[in-house]
């Protein structure tokens, strides 16, 4: 924890591990999965990320809906799981992940306080457009912004641009919240300022760039801003 963050006009969060919980599409299909359920969440979500940082590398963008796709087959074959009906259960299960138990109240507090809200994701809109309607979330966001738009992954300082360009504030005045060490580094060495949802208690990163705050819940962030 540290200090107010002074001179922040908006509040940009990552949507999948901050606002909304990726282990929840698996956790729903537990009667199926039974304990795959744990492994497969792990397995799935780490093949998501390589898929989007190798395909940034080789500018073979994609879409991350199919990059999520892609990456639940490689760990559904590597768990040695052949259920094509749980496959389409999953993506459709993805589309509705259960927001954190605080992020309602966070974004209206910040709204209520002054503060531009907005996401900042690797989704594409069709994945995030369910995901903000849900109660709590649809009107406590100003802005939904994809990566789609500049065709390029988390960590490319050209997704961290798009947030700056898209709000029309400086770096500087933008507090960008992620769970995700390697995001919140990124960001922080571009030039925004950052809160680190440290969710899963992880050790800091040998990174560029240095987060500055770090947090469990998000609700924790609110007397550093309002």
């Amino acid at each position: 924890m540290t200090g107010r963050l002074t001179g922040i006009r908006a509040c940009v969060f990552d949507a999948y591990g901050t606002l909304f919980d990726f282990a929840s599409a698996a956790a729903r299909c537990r009667d199926t999965l039974g304990d795959k359920a744990g492994p497969l969440t792990a397995l799935w979500r780490d093949k998501q990320l390589q898929y989007s940082w190798l395909r940034s590398l080789q500018d073979r963008y994609v879409p991350f809906d199919q990059i999520t796709a892609d990456a639940l087959d490689y760990a559904m074959h590597a768990l040695g799981i052949d259920d094509p009906a749980l496959r389409t259960r999953l993506l459709d299960l993805y589309l509705t992940l259960s927001p954190f138990p605080e992020v309602p109240g966070v974004l209206r507090r910040l709204v209520a306080a002054g503060y531009r809200t907005a996401i900042l994701s690797n989704g594409s809109p069709a994945m995030l457009a369910p995901l903000v309607a849900q109660p709590g979330i649809d009107g406590n966001l100003h802005a939904v912004l994809s990566v789609d738009e500049v065709r390029v992954f988390k960590t490319h300082p050209r997704v961290y641009q798009l947030a700056v360009d898209s709000l029309g504030v400086s770096a500087g005045e933008i507090c960008f919240f992620s769970a995700n060490a390697w995001d919140a580094w990124a960001a922080s060495a571009f030039g925004l300022r950052v809160v680190w949802c440290n969710r899963d208690a992880h050790p800091p990163e040998n990174l560029p760039g240095r987060p500055d705050a770090e947090l469990r819940t998000l609700d924790q962030a609110l007397p550093l801003l309002v």
